[in-house]
């Protein structure tokens, strides 16, 4: 599948994709993927948008009625619509209108309604590569029928052919565009069309509402510029229309030919590379952007400053109005009027040519000899004024004379220069002495004219203003740009014009609604018709919800509206608390707090002050006091509310409990309704009989309630039924874990009988040993040894109380012959130390520990450290042992012969459990597993220690 083209309409929410294989497919703004035209059997080479209809609505998801030009020289009308509607594909509307004769590839469509704010009428230029078609006619649009707009229009060329223009030529491809002024407005026409042709380009005035049969006016053949180095024409891969200037694409560079006089003004060549391909052209007429595509890279063409020679263009041609406008300096201003005055003289429009003097920078003296030799007098305000006055007193003296109305007429006459002069040159008037003049002659109407015409509208609405013409001065207001005039003059007119002042408030939308504060606090004490919607609230609604605003004043300020209504208080308290009650509900609040924007606390004084009960537990509820809302409602009485508010707290079931508690008490207590307090235990879930029985007194009839408190007990009963089934349980399982642990000591591992120690690597059965789940096996002495190096200080000296104890029994029972550790008994007869004892001399003298804490803290921390070193050294593997193994183990065996059942005494009982003590601690984990934990923190070689194992 190959994409051929795409068609963007003029509000970029739909696209339209065609392929060569005549596949075509549609994508909405809202839509992450493109969805195929099932219908759509066609290559499509051009499509005209309906641009009224899609630039007057963003929210539409319709392109409205649009014209296809197909590859086969169809014309088709389609409507599509990605509305998401199961009942409904997107292609709403698709019906062949019209079809060329000649069958040609339909390169270019457009169509237009006029007028545009009524459309009733509609022109439609189509082109191919050689010809250019013209249909106009009326349109039928039914409000009930989507579509079908065109079909009448081309039904009417069946018969009779269209306005055709043919420029024979071997092009094969063609383009038609348009420049229309404003285009970003919905309702803007097309003022010039272009149209890419083989004999160059056909271009010319668009004027649609033209009733003659050729809607193209000034019409004329631009034949292409030759190629650098040649004298042959070279045709351009595309073509785009500025408002003064043909921008021409080839496939090295691009061209801008001014189409004002036909000269090339621009020129450059594209940056591309060897292999790169230059595409096409494209244009965005809303944001008057052009872009040059290749296969690779994508270039904006930015066009700025496009009308600095259109003024010499025009004052070549004499049109000196037009540049006039086009002029940017004073010294191009200059040229062109001097060139004016002289035209108008030469013509002996003596009038006109001293109006263009006056400012140009023609000299004083060579216009004066100028008019004089021609016997004309220059005129300026003055005479205007003087003139004017002199026929209204005329007028007014000869009111019955028959020549009142010639006077009249001519009085029309002299104003109507004086404005026109006002228009023409109130940039060189000086405004002061003008205003001067103006009022020392009485001339209002003049004085407004002429402020307006300088945009000096504060003395126009200061004019109304004192007037009390309150509308009009709104007027003016709301036709100029300047906010200002809006912050001075909205007290009063919001005072005595309040709809009309918020009307012109919410047509601009650049005005900062803190600075209107003061004219909405104008309203805040004014009695008004309670029938009558408040202005200010209405503004502030806007401001708020439409506009987004997040000032905290803003808010304020409408929260205090609300409370402090200026209408009569209503009967019904309530009926006034549900526009607040919305705002407080609805108001936006902030993204990051989750709080809204109004002061919570001064929402909740100024609630209070004014007795809003409802609104004041709102707040509460806001604010996370779900008490205080709690007793605030029922202090009112109002029972439902209280319920709402005790159901909030939601993640928090002992407060929604505390809050239900306080609403049982109520109800309990101040009602003094049993029946009562029982529906409402029905609807408290929370809440059981047990809850609200202290709150009954102590003299009252169980019969209202006995039937809720044999339902307790009975659940009651049903969960001691489920805790004693879980009790059973558990004891089950601790059963089968204690079975399990003694299967465990019936665990056996089979080794060979060359197995070696893991330690000292000699053979296994030579005396005692001690195999580990994960396979290694130790000697008994050589287990000690390594496990003493990782076991914690605990355990250490557990181990040396138990060595301690075996070789007492063992000397006293004669089984140690020649001690491998003898603790010697100090002079006097005492007992030996303890290891407590040793363990702890071990820390050393510390002198005034909390005179020289730092140095106690070290040395306390090195004697830790000593300590556990020392208690290691107390242990000898040899000697535990020997104190493990019975004396008579023989090899082969893996443990000793001790006697069992009756025939062991209490301290061979004790001497036993010592043993199983020991050997548990010893044997608990392996060595060489542990180690690897234990010694993470150590280095591979120790301090010392001289590492030659990469020696070679």
């Amino acid at each position: 599948m190959t994409i051929y083209k795409l068609f963007m309409d003029p509000s970029g929410r739909h696209i339209i994709i065609t392929s060569v294989q005549g596949e075509n497919w549609y994508l909405h703004r809202s839509w992450k993927k493109p969805r195929p035209l099932k219908g759509f059997k066609m290559v499509i080479e051009s499509i005209a948008w309906n641009k009224p209809a899609l630039l007057s609505s963003s929210h539409s998801t319709s392109t409205k009625e649009l014209l296809i030009g197909a590859r086969n020289g169809t014309i088709y009308e389609a409507v599509l619509d990605a509305e998401e509607d199961f009942f409904k594909s997107s292609e709403r509307y698709l019906q062949s209108v019209f079809s060329l004769p000649e069958r040609h590839p339909i390169t270019g469509i457009k169509f237009d309604y006029f007028p545009p704010s009524d459309p009733k009428k509609t022109h439609v230029l189509v082109t191919t590569p050689t010809r250019i078609y013209q249909f106009a006619g009326p349109i039928e649009r039914k409000s009930d029928d989507v579509g079908r707009v065109f079909a009448t229009l081309f039904a009417t060329y069946r018969d009779t052919a269209p306005k055709i223009l043919e420029l024979p030529g071997n092009l094969q491809h063609s383009e038609l565009q348009f420049f229309t002024p404003n285009s970003d407005q919905a309702l803007s026409l097309p003022k010039r069309v272009a149209w890419m042709t083989g004999p160059g380009i056909y271009h010319g005035s668009v004027s649609v509402d033209s009733d003659s049969e050729d809607h193209i006016d000034s019409a004329a053949l631009l034949p292409y510029p030759p190629s650098a180095g040649s004298d042959i024409a070279e045709v351009p891969l595309s073509l785009s229309l500025t408002e003064f200037h043909f921008i021409l694409l080839y496939k090295d560079r691009v061209v801008g030919i001014c189409n004002l006089d036909d000269r090339a003004t621009y020129e450059e060549t594209l940056p591309i590379k060897s292999n790169e391909t230059v595409l096409g052209l494209a244009a965005d007429p809303v944001r008057k952007t052009y872009w040059v595509f290749t296969d690779q890279s994508l270039f904006e063409i930015v066009v700025g400053n496009e009308d600095r020679d259109v003024w010499k263009i025009y004052l070549n041609k004499s049109q000196f109005d037009v540049a006039l406008r086009y002029a940017k300096t004073a010294l191009q201003r200059d040229q062109i009027l001097i060139a004016q005055a002289n035209d108008f003289f030469d013509k002996k429009h003596y009038f006109q040519a001293a109006q263009c003097y006056a400012h140009c920078s023609a000299t004083f003296e060579e216009v004066s000899l100028k008019f004089l030799d021609a016997g004309k007098d220059a005129e300026d305000v003055e005479f205007y004024l003087s003139k004017c006055n002199e026929l209204d007193d005329i007028v007014a003296s000869e009111s019955v004379s028959q020549d009142v109305e010639n006077l009249r007429a001519e009085r029309t006459i002299v104003e109507d220069d004086l404005r026109h002069f006002f228009e023409t040159y109130r940039a060189n008037l000086d405004k002061e002495t003008v205003y001067d003049l103006i009022q020392g002659h009485g001339r209002t109407d003049m004085y407004l004219f002429y402020a307006t015409t300088i945009g000096d509208f504060q003395r126009v609405v200061e004019h109304w203003v004192l007037e009390e013409q309150w509308t009009k001065a709104i007027e003016v207001i709301s036709r100029q740009s300047d906010v200002e005039l809006y912050y001075r003059f909205g007290p009063v007119l919001m005072h005595q014009a309040p709809k009309e002042t918020v009307d012109s408030w919410l047509r601009q939308s650049s005005i900062d609604p803190l600075r209107l504060v003061p004219s909405l606090l104008q309203l805040q004490h004014v009695v008004r018709d309670p029938l009558s919607p408040n202005h200010a609230i209405r503004y502030l609604n806007h401001v708020i919800f439409e506009q987004n605003n997040t000032s905290p004043t803003i808010h304020n300020l409408l929260v205090t509206f609300y409370v402090s209504p200026t209408s009569p208080p209503s009967s019904t308290p309530s009926e006034d608390d549900g526009p607040l009650l919305r705002f407080l509900t609805t108001a936006p609040t902030d993204p990051i707090t989750g709080r809204p924007y109004y002061d919570l606390d001064y929402a909740l004084r100024i609630c209070k002050l004014a007795g809003r009960t409802q609104p004041c537990v709102h707040i509460y509820s806001k604010m996370g006091l779900w008490e205080n809302s709690v007793e605030l409602a029922l202090e009112k009485g109002d029972l439902e509310l209280a319920k709402i508010n005790a159901d909030m707290p939601e993640d928090d079931q002992p407060l929604r409990k505390k809050l239900w508690l306080k609403i049982a008490r109520y109800v309990v207590q101040d009602k003094k309704d049993i029946k009562s307090a029982m529906r409402f235990l029905e609807n408290a879930d929370l809440l059981k009989i047990e809850d609200i029985l202290p709150f009954f007194p102590d003299f009252v009839v169980i019969d209202d309630f006995k039937e809720e408190i044999a339902h307790a007990l009975e659940g009651y009963s049903a969960q001691i039924d489920t805790l004693k089934a879980d009790m059973d349980e558990a004891t089950r399982t601790a059963e089968s874990i204690k079975q399990d642990i003694a299967a465990l000591k019936n665990r056996f591992i089979t080794i060979d009988a060359n197995e070696q120690c893991s330690h000292c690597s000699t053979l296994l059965l030579t005396r005692q040993f001690y195999v580990f789940p994960c396979h290694h096996m130790f000697h008994a002495d050589c287990l000690i040894g390594l496990a003493k190096e990782y076991l914690p200080a605990h355990s250490l000296r557990r181990i040396v109380t138990l060595q301690t104890e075996l070789l007492k029994d063992a000397r006293n029972r004669g089984q140690v012959s020649k001690p491998t550790l003898v603790i010697s008994s100090p002079p006097g007869g005492r007992h030996p130390t303890t290891q407590r004892t040793l363990l702890s001399s071990n820390f050393g003298p510390i002198v005034n520990p909390l005179q020289n804490g730092a140095k106690a803290a070290n040395l306390l921390g090195r004697s830790v450290i000593s300590a556990g070193d020392r208690l290691r050294d107390l242990i000898i593997p040899d000697a535990l042992a020997a104190l493990v193994t019975a004396p008579n183990w023989l090899p082969g065996m893996g443990g000793n012969n001790r006697t069992t059942g009756y025939e062991q005494t209490i301290g061979e009982k004790k001497l036993e459990s010592m043993r199983t003590e020991l050997e548990q601690v010893l044997s608990s984990n392996c060595p060489l597993c542990e180690s690897v934990v234990a010694g993470l923190d150590k280095p591979f070689v120790m301090d010392g220690e001289v590492d030659t194992s990469w020696t070679l």
